[in-house]
């Protein structure tokens, strides 16, 4: 069973100004409404600014159609009835849903056979107790290969592996999240798919400028692959140190029979676990004979652009990076059957089943939380206030006329800030970037250097804004083992690491640009116009 430090209380323990700060903001978080209300709210309030704001006229010009900015009035009898028509395919197409619940059916079955827990203590048994941190952080960077993979699979995993090891299991959640989403734009060994998105974006926004710019898919690959260690190591320090000392006052009060344990293994769990092994290794082995052929349905429709060296198997038109939520689903429903069946636990096609339902009724309060996200991320986006913020801003920064790195760090803060309303990096980037990249390429600065900053900003608050759309998971994640876990238990949570990683991320890009490190395959730090 796990140790007394992850559940005991410390009431005599004396707590340090920021543990006081940071109970400060849970508080205050956990007295909002419900996180199902708080978004049902906020839409309420974009309705009103929407109407507010659309008669007036801006001067910013929008990227996206080269005229002025309008803000469009959602209260008005088309934008209602546009809404209400909308709602369904809004709710059932709103991205983070199919991802969680399809890759829960298979996580479901391989929780409810046992073989997670099976795995997990067989695992911890030779895992230096003091590295289980830095590992975690590692795999959640890692995740990031898999798109949105980490928020459903690696997060959950973080509280499982801290209770098991007899530590809190938020302070799991806290590591593995820190590492999925504030780490989200650093890339650990594979690019990610974040990098030729962004350098899309970039291109076409230098190319208002210049129309002879070529941007690189990697050109922040050095960079970002550099930024795997620091996060990592920042992520350590604050985890071992900060987060998990101010959670030794936090009983852990979830459902005991949901709780992992540290038992020595049954031989019919060694027996399902070696069962439950070869059968993943079988798997594994006949999928990779499937992608191996060139003509390999798994790859990319010829004509699909690669770049040197790339696989077509890792680009996102690729039949491979579409199915990595059902991978997920087949790699964890095999082995969880296996298991089950070698150990006992699994006696009849009803057990599996069962494991599924069960999985999918401890997702209601998801839900019921992404139905109204979905409607208000829906509404935000058509109101065009966020296109608003992210240009005002960009135009308000290069209005200033700082000097070079102090606009760099203007950047970070600018996306670090517009990231609090608006989730999409893609989004984000197309607004900002667009007024940004050509801005700086006239002051002889590159849009690789410009597009790093952005990606500093944009992953530093991520882990902190309710309105992430994989947010309200994270709340539901850490319910499981502290009951009264609320918007402000997961802030309070995170924001140490939000404001480590900007400020820490932020000087270490500074660094680069001062050593002229190269930044990625193809990137420079000036811009020398075409002759």
């Amino acid at each position: 069973m796990p140790t007394d430090t992850a559940a005991a209380p410390e009431a005599t323990a004396p707590r340090s100004l920021l543990t006081r700060l940071l109970d400060g903001v849970e508080r205050v978080g956990n007295k909002l409404p419900d996180p199902a209300i708080l978004f049902l709210l906020l839409m309420v309030v974009v309705w009103i600014v929407s109407w507010a704001l659309s008669g007036v006229r801006f001067d910013a010009i929008d990227p996206r159609t080269g005229s002025a900015i309008e803000v469009r009035n959602l209260l008005s009898g088309a934008s209602l009835t546009g809404f209400m028509a909308a709602m369904v395919n809004t709710f059932v197409t709103f991205p983070p849903l199919g991802v969680v619940l399809v890759a829960m059916l298979g996580l479901g079955v391989a929780e409810h056979t046992g073989f997670i827990s099976a795995a997990l203590r067989a695992a911890l048994v030779v895992t230096p107790r003091m590295l289980l941190t830095p590992a975690l952080i590692a795999v959640g960077i890692l995740s990031h290969v898999a798109v949105d993979a980490g928020y459903v699979l690696v997060i959950p995993l973080g509280g499982v592996i801290f209770y098991a090891a007899g530590r809190h299991p938020l302070a799991g959640i806290a590591a593995a999240f820190a590492g999925v989403s504030g780490g989200f734009s650093a890339t650990f060994l594979v690019p990610s798919s974040l990098d030729p998105l962004l350098s899309g974006l970039s291109q076409a926004a230098a190319q208002l400028t210049d129309p002879s710019v070529v941007v690189n898919p990697l050109n922040n690959y050095f960079f970002t692959s550099a930024s795997s260690l620091l996060i990592i190591l920042v992520g350590w320090f604050l985890t071992d140190r900060v987060i998990e000392p101010r959670l030794r006052s936090v009983p852990v009060d979830g459902d005991p029979s949901q709780m992992p344990t540290l038992d020595p293994l049954t031989e019919g769990e060694r027996r399902g676990l070696r069962w439950a092994v070869l059968a993943m290794a079988v798997v594994a082995a006949l999928f990779v004979v499937t992608l191996l052929p060139e003509t390999s349905p798994w790859r990319a429709p010829p004509g699909t652009p690669v770049l040197d060296g790339q696989s077509n198997l890792l680009v996102s038109q690729a039949p491979l990076m579409q199915s990595i939520v059902p991978l997920i689903l087949v790699f964890f429903l095999v082995p969880g059957v296996v298991y089950g069946v070698a150990s006992g636990s699994v006696k009849t096609h009803r057990d599996v089943v069962q494991g599924m339902a069960k999985s999918m009724s401890g997702m209601g309060y998801y839900i019921v939380m992404a139905f109204f996200c979905a409607q208000f991320i829906y509404a935000f986006g058509q109101s065009n206030l966020g296109a608003l913020i992210a240009i005002e801003g960009a135009n308000g920064l290069r209005a200033l006329g700082l000097p070079l790195g102090v606009t760099l760090v203007g950047i970070v803060g600018l996306t670090a800030a517009v990231n609090l309303l608006i989730g999409s990096a893609s989004a984000k980037w197309a607004l900002i970037g667009a007024v940004m990249v050509p801005m700086l390429m006239e002051l002889g600065v590159s849009p690789d250097l410009t597009q790093a900053a952005y990606r500093v900003g944009d992953s530093s608050s991520n882990i902190i804004t309710p309105l992430m759309p994989y947010f309200p998971l994270i709340v539901v994640f850490c319910q499981r083992y502290v009951k009264s876990s609320g918007i402000g238990t997961l802030v309070a949570l995170m924001l140490p690491f939000s404001v480590a990683l900007l400020v820490s991320w932020t000087l270490f890009l500074l660094g680069f640009w001062a050593l002229e490190l190269p930044l990625g395959v193809g990137a420079s730090y000036e811009y020398v116009p075409a002759r």
